[in-house]
């Protein structure tokens, strides 16, 4: 591999890995994924670091799990996003994004660093227009609130109306306007497409149901069991399904324009390009819609990444990878590593690239703020769970916020600090923060207020549907023995100890 001197980032939100043909699907089309594959290295064990998308977001930008800390948050008072570092090494940053929550309250700070940056307007939470187009009569939803995206939905008139055909055309505009005219650039397209609502025009609305008569139900429930509990029938459950694939396929077309603007500049000779997501989405897979509440089965944590590289060859890599690598490959990239003011949690893949080493880690944890966290060393995946009140609840953070819903209250969303905080320290910075400890008497927020269903421990090999829980055997000890050596070297909060039962 020859050294680039330029990256771009394509973030591709909830980017279902086995459904791309990349990785062996073959449900849907996904022709210009196959095309960066073809050119790529893709990596085969690759899984998400904290979630959902705020929290993964986190994890690329700054390099920092934080989903044992906090639920959802902007870049903290002791951190920098990596265009901070960028900034300072001489090197043009460019966002182009319509991921509405990059601009809402708790995704403060990660745009503000880099040198421009482009939104383009009107996907699911956006608060876009203040009334809906007249003539639009509107799409069924499985909840009855009001969504932003109501509003939004009728002033797209046609395919290049909707906002991720938008974002891939500013992508490849801006790589044709750029190239060549800064010494170094950095491209982040974070796209919130596949993500629902699963929105498209014909063709693609029809493309993989054809004969489904009626509105199409564009907002998936989160539930387990939708199909068993009647909230879907299998008729609408393949509906939606489709709709997820026809959503796929439409951003994968808008997508090949970025790749056509890389062959008409030569950019391919010298730059990094990186395909990623945060999170895969459930559409049926065990029975499981969306993203509820519920261990991290593959379809949601096992993700794709593909890398393309001057003078690098196509191939598979079985080294095991998280999405903090993302942001340390980076750093290491363009030289920035010891610039970095918060402790960090990636290793570059750029010596597996380069063929120097075979690995970079051994685990990785990932989880949901609140709810089990998972330990994966490739071959097992070990979900561990509270044993009892999921207690104490923790955060650490100067900036108050959770993920907005645009169905609760803020106060429901997440608890004010009150008399019960403190001033604690973050592992590696020295800036005092709000350590906040809530009871059974505060509103939990989201996804932490669900049942838990035990631990849950898979041989992924063996087991790669994670139908025979291993969890109850003698396996569970070691994996908790483990468990709580990986929380230790990353001085996770002693409140987790406490709640997973492993002081």
């Amino acid at each position: 591999m020859n050294r680039p001197k330029n990256a771009v980032v394509i973030l591709l939100d909830s980017l279902n890995r086995h459904m791309l043909g990349a990785y062996g699907g073959r449900e849907f089309d996904t022709p210009n994924l196959d095309r960066l594959a073809a050119r790529s290295v893709k990596f085969r064990k690759h899984f998400t670091g904290s979630l959902p998308c705020m929290p993964a977001r986190h994890d690329i930008l700054c390099g920092a799990l934080d989903f044992l800390w906090k639920p959802w948050g902007s870049v903290e008072l002791w951190e920098d996003a990596i265009t901070r570092q960028l900034h300072t090494a001489g090197v043009t940053t460019q966002l182009i994004s319509d991921h509405p929550h990059l601009f809402e309250t708790g995704g403060e700070n990660y745009h503000v660093d880099f040198t421009a940056w482009d939104y383009l307007r009107g996907h699911e939470g956006d608060p876009w227009k203040t009334r809906p187009d007249p003539s639009w009569i509107g799409s069924p939803k499985f909840f009855d609130r009001f969504m932003p995206y109501d509003n939004s939905r009728g002033w797209f008139r046609g395919e290049a109306d909707f906002p991720g055909p938008r974002t891939m055309k500013a992508a490849a505009d801006w790589l044709d306007e750029n190239a060549g005219h800064h010494d170094r650039f950095f491209l982040f397209v974070d796209e919130f497409d596949p993500h629902e609502p699963f929105d498209t025009p014909e063709p693609y609305a029809s493309m993989y149901d054809p004969d489904w008569e009626g509105p199409h139900p564009i907002w998936p429930p989160y539930i387990v069991g939708g199909v068993e509990k009647g909230v879907l029938t299998e008729r609408q459950a393949r509906q939606i399904r489709s709709l997820y694939g026809g959503k796929l396929t439409m951003i994968d077309h808008w997508l090949g324009k970025v790749f056509d603007a890389l062959d008409r500049q030569g950019l391919w000779d010298d730059t990094l390009v990186i395909l990623c997501t945060d999170h895969g989405h459930y559409l049926g897979e065990k029975d499981v819609w969306g993203k509820p509440a519920a261990p991290i089965y593959e379809p949601l944590g096992h993700i794709p990444l593909m890398i393309a590289a001057p003078g690098l060859a196509a191939g598979d890599c079985e080294a095991l990878t998280t999405s903090v690598d993302i942001h340390a490959t980076l750093t290491d990239l363009f030289g920035v590593s010891g610039d970095v003011r918060q402790r960090t949690h990636g290793r570059s893949l750029l010596p597996l690239l380069s063929g120097a080493v075979t690995s970079v880690r051994d685990w990785l944890l990932t989880g949901v703020w609140g709810r089990e966290v998972h330990l994966i060393d490739g071959k097992h995946k070990y979900a561990c769970a509270p044993p009892g009140a999921n207690a104490p609840l923790e955060m650490y953070s100067n900036r108050w916020s959770t993920m907005p819903t645009h169905i609760l209250t803020k106060e429901q969303e997440m608890p004010y600090p009150d008399q019960r905080a403190q001033l604690d320290r973050m592992p590696g910075s020295a800036i005092p923060v709000i350590h906040q400890v809530w009871d059974a008497s505060d509103p939990a927020p989201f996804w932490a207020a669900r049942r838990f269903s035990g631990n849950h421990l898979y041989d992924l090999d063996e087991d790669p549907g994670e139908d025979r829980n291993l969890a109850g055997t003698a396996l569970e000890a070691d994996y908790r023995d483990r468990l709580k050596a990986a929380l230790e070297e990353l001085e996770a909060p002693a409140g987790q100890f406490l709640r997973l039962g492993l002081a």
